[in-house]
């Protein structure tokens, strides 16, 4: 019978397509995990679940079928020992934790000293991608929670709002909007705003505000990440809308750009915690909201905390 060991080997190699970086997320050496998911091929009668060459790792279609299986199977493990855990103490243990690439650079810092502190025995394994790539490896089980724009779509999972977070007017120190304490949203019209590329929510939104009040999204320079955007807007390029969070790391510190409130109808986005709906750590997630939002009271002044009750 295959091991456990030998099924998050398969899992992992699934997920990564990549021995090495499946053999760093299991903690082994690279020939380690091969040697076990060749002793599993025998071990199921002499398969082959992974072709293996010089440059590319691919499943194949038996080993979909048996990763799908096995990563379901890991899935329940994990719920039963996560049921045992709560009985000995609330908020421990590993949490494999998905965030989006606008937002985890900037919200984990706040967070991640405070919770060294009250609990301890937390860790936190993080990953940042997408969105639907998050929503996905969630719902498969590769992940256990997400921090992640709200709203989803998808019907299977439980969200808990935390913050709304403001957008702010990046500009170059020497535009006009530079100069005011703040910019009413239909002054944006027929700016050139800079955006995330599209498979960010951050896109969406901005694009949606762009249409709102006549601004101009640009299509021809769509940044990678907020830091790439923030040098195209340092360089002349357009302005942008950032995160509060992002401004307060790294706009607010330097002079090249300037960061300006927007008045009136104020765009935001909404950030919350997102988990499976049928997980044991319902409970447990609501209560790492709770002391989530008791940090960012402190930690972030600029957000606009949502209460449990408040929803």
């Amino acid at each position: 019978m295959p091991s456990l060991q030998q099924l998050r080997y398969l899992v992992a190699v699934s997920d990564h397509l990549n021995f090495r970086r499946a053999a760093e997320q299991c903690h082994v050496t690279q020939p380690t995990l091969s040697a076990q998911l060749s002793e599993l091929e025998k071990r199921l009668g002499g398969v082959v679940l992974v072709e293996r060459s010089r440059s590319v790792v691919l499943m194949t279609e038996l080993g979909q079928a048996v990763a799908v299986r096995a990563r379901n199977m890991l899935r329940e493990l994990d719920e039963i020992q996560a049921l045992a855990k709560m009985h000995e103490e609330t908020l421990s243990g590993t949490l494999k934790v998905g965030v989006v690439h606008s937002l985890g650079s900037y919200l984990l810092p706040l967070l991640l000293p405070d919770l060294r502190r009250s609990h301890p025995m937390l860790r936190f394994y993080t990953r940042e991608g997408l969105a639907d790539v998050l929503l996905d490896q969630l719902e498969a089980g590769a992940l256990d929670v997400l921090f992640f724009p709200l709203p989803h779509s998808r019907s299977h999972l439980t969200d808990l709002p935390l913050f709304r977070e403001p957008l702010f007017v990046v500009t170059p120190e020497s535009h006009p909007i530079g100069s005011r304490e703040s910019v009413a949203p239909d002054e944006l019209k027929d700016e050139v705003i800079l955006s995330l590329e599209p498979g960010h929510r951050l896109y969406d939104q901005t694009r949606d505000i762009c249409k709102k009040f006549g601004a101009r999204l640009s299509h021809e320079y769509e940044g990678t990440s907020l830091d790439t955007i923030r040098q195209m807007v340092a360089m002349g390029m357009g302005i942008s809308l950032m995160p509060a969070l992002y401004v307060q790391s790294e706009v607010e510190p330097q002079t090249e750009v300037t960061a300006t409130p927007l008045t009136e109808i104020t765009p935001s986005r909404t950030i919350g915690m997102v988990w499976r709906t049928s997980t044991v750590r319902g409970v447990e997630y609501r209560a790492l909201g709770g002391v989530i939002r008791d940090i960012l009271a402190v930690r972030a002044p600029v957000l606009r905390l949502i209460h449990a009750d408040a929803r």
